[in-house]
């Protein structure tokens, strides 16, 4: 025991010696680049990272949302086709977000890899642009009394995916680096740096809904009635727009830089716990008896020791062959690992069953995307019985409307008061809120199934009119799907924000890119399910006795218990979802701590950060 006493004193000295000859480089490094402080414009640099995802989102919301429309009027594609192709170009953008967010923890950092893929998805849309305003670049157009339309030939068709390409090479650097790059400028340490933080996350997502409605009424608008040329190259310009607004405050971010592969140690973990799986472990203090060591230039906050996934503290048994390097550190990773690590490990798979539980959630929010559209087309859209009526597809920005509306007040009035009650830092943990969106996707499901019951009697008793492929069209007006709507995205307020924020919160410090990716992959799973469900539904109803609840015509069908189905998986959904948080441990809470909260999940972070973030 004296012996082990007297090798940690060694190795505290000697991380102590290296940490003070860090410091005292560091602080020449910052007396040339910054006055010896770091320098976290938190708001002031807002303007121009919010800006940019604006522009960037209003270029790329603005091709995509109507891309459907496109493939088959301009580019004389078949349904099903084009369908395919834009549902394998969603599926890959997120699921890319996976190498995006590995090559910017690893190699490049946050601040290039942004910029490299906002010029990459300005390029792709201006690409696509190109299709449309050059008339060799897209098929002959289709007459009206044509049978056989020509389709695009190969040299036109390879051009059209190049753009597709280029658009999925922005995305893998946008969507988990963005919200990422934004948190980095405010100061963890301090409480304007959380407060900051946790209404980033709120604004982010009020002006990343607000340019949505703009792409899907005014850019769309312009597309179906104006000119597909003039309706693409808006988006074109605005991306070049979002690219000049984001290199305007390059002199200004906070840029952190990339620390090498997190999944090297990982996998580790996983390998030395493995090798070591037929050991005991100590009955004594793990911090103790287990290897406890902290790179002295990690970016990565001081983990207390937790009891799940014990199994895992193996990997921190000193055994005899092992051999620690005298700054501390062990000399084969690959047959020693540090508490430290096995904690990071632990916080990856504690989020994996709460990921899971977001993929179900989000299958009722898809919908409201697809399904919806069904129904407003057999609805009465007319505004005020006039001739105008609301496009089907444009049904959707009351989602977003709700959304838009509820952040503010949530953001400046309910969680002010939430906080006096409850004394957390954001009214609610992180958990409660998603739960409460579950809860509130749930009655959007119910209220869905119940306006779509109606709306089938009234097309089958008071047909306004008979729209072709498609039936009947319900003397119900559009506007009874206005409520649907409206709880889907007071649902997203609570659920969707609320996790991108616990992913970016509760994964290590240098694998926050790597959260921001799982989210988006989540989001991916939801739409397959979707896909999934329904077909299940369509073959086992096709036969049975009800008739096919989801065929073209949806006054012979039963969407309505479809939702209903749906609202019961997110029932169970959401009692999974409960027994998860209840079971789920915050990052930084130790097994002795009786806080369960959010609110301490930043005041750990190690002033070893500020070190780190000098540059890319």
């Amino acid at each position: 025991m004296n012996l082990v006493g007297k090798k940690e004193t060694m190795e505290e000295k000697n991380e102590r010696k290296s940490l003070e000859n860090n410091e005292k480089s560091v602080v020449i490094t910052n007396q040339d680049e910054s006055n010896n402080k770091i320098k976290y414009r938190g708001w002031k640099v807002m303007p121009f990272i919010i800006g940019n995802e604006t522009f960037e989102k209003l270029g790329t919301i603005g091709t995509l949302a109507n891309l459907l429309v496109y493939l088959t009027t301009v580019f004389n594609l078949d349904s099903i086709t084009a369908t395919n192709i834009i549902n394998i170009f969603n599926g890959s953008a997120s699921l890319s977000t996976l190498l995006g967010a590995f090559l910017c923890d690893t190699y490049f950092g946050r601040f290039k890899t942004l910029g490299f893929c906002t010029v990459a998805s300005f390029l792709g849309l201006l690409t696509i642009q190109l299709t449309a305003a050059i008339k060799t670049m897209h098929p002959p157009q289709c007459g009206n009394s044509s049978t056989i339309c020509e389709g695009p030939n190969a040299g036109q068709m390879t051009f059209l995916l190049a753009g597709f390409a280029l658009l999925i090479v922005g995305a893998a650097g946008i969507r988990p680096c963005n919200l990422a790059f934004g948190a980095d400028q405010f100061n963890p340490n301090t409480e304007s740096g959380k407060k900051g933080i946790n209404s980033f996350f709120n604004w982010y997502f009020f002006t990343f809904t607000f340019a949505q409605m703009v792409s899907l009424s005014l850019i769309v608008y312009i597309q179906s009635n104006v000119s597909w040329a003039v309706g693409l190259g808006i988006p074109a310009g605005l991306m070049l727009f979002s690219c000049v607004v984001y290199y305007l405050g390059s002199k200004s971010y906070v840029k952190v830089k990339a620390t090498g592969s997190p999944v090297t140690s990982i996998v580790q973990v996983v390998v030395v716990s493995f090798k070591k799986r037929g050991l005991n472990l100590p009955d004594q203090d793990p911090l103790l008896s287990l290897f406890d060591y902290m790179p002295p230039h990690s970016i990565n906050s001081k983990l207390p020791h937790t009891c799940q996934f014990r199994f895992l503290d193996k990997a921190a048994i000193v055994t005899p062959q092992d051999h620690i390097n005298q700054d501390g550190s062990a000399s084969d990773p690959w047959n020693l690992c540090s508490i430290q690590q096995v904690e990071e490990l632990k916080c990856l798979l504690r989020v994996i069953p709460i990921w899971l539980s977001g993929i179900v959630y989000y299958v009722a929010l898809v919908q409201q995307n697809t399904m919806l559209v069904f129904q407003a087309l057999q609805s009465d859209r007319r505004v005020f019985h006039s001739n105008f009526q609301i496009p089907a597809a444009s049904y959707t920005i009351f989602t977003m409307l709700s959304l838009t509306i509820w952040i503010p007040i949530y953001d400046r009035k309910v969680v002010p008061l939430l906080q006096r009650v409850t004394k957390k830092e954001g009214g609610f943990t992180l958990l409660q809120r998603m739960g409460i969106g579950m809860f509130i996707s749930i009655l959007c499901m119910i209220v869905s199934g119940i306006v779509e019951e109606q709306r089938r009697t009234m097309a089958l008793t008071k047909p306004l009119g008979i729209m072709p492929r498609n039936g009947a069209i319900s003397s119900m007006s559009g506007s009874w799907l206005i409520p649907q709507l409206a709880l889907a995205g007071l649902s997203e307020a609570f659920t969707l924000v609320g996790q991108v924020e616990f992913y970016y919160k509760q994964f290590p410090e240098n694998m926050r890119s790597l959260a921001g990716s799982l989210f988006f992959c989540g989001l991916a799973g939801s739409s397959y399910l979707s896909s999934l469900l329904i077909s299940v539904i369509h073959k086992v109803t096709e036969k049975s006795a009800t008739g096919n609840w989801l065929p073209q015509d949806l006054n012979k069908g039963r969407l309505d218990y479809f939702y209903f189905i749906i609202g019961g998986v997110g029932v169970i959904n959401l009692c999974y979802f409960i027994v998860c948080a209840k079971w789920y441990k915050y990052k930084g809470v130790g097994d002795g701590s009786n806080d369960n909260s959010s609110s301490i999940e930043l005041d750990h972070v190690s002033k070893k950060y500020e070190r780190s973030v000098n540059g890319v």
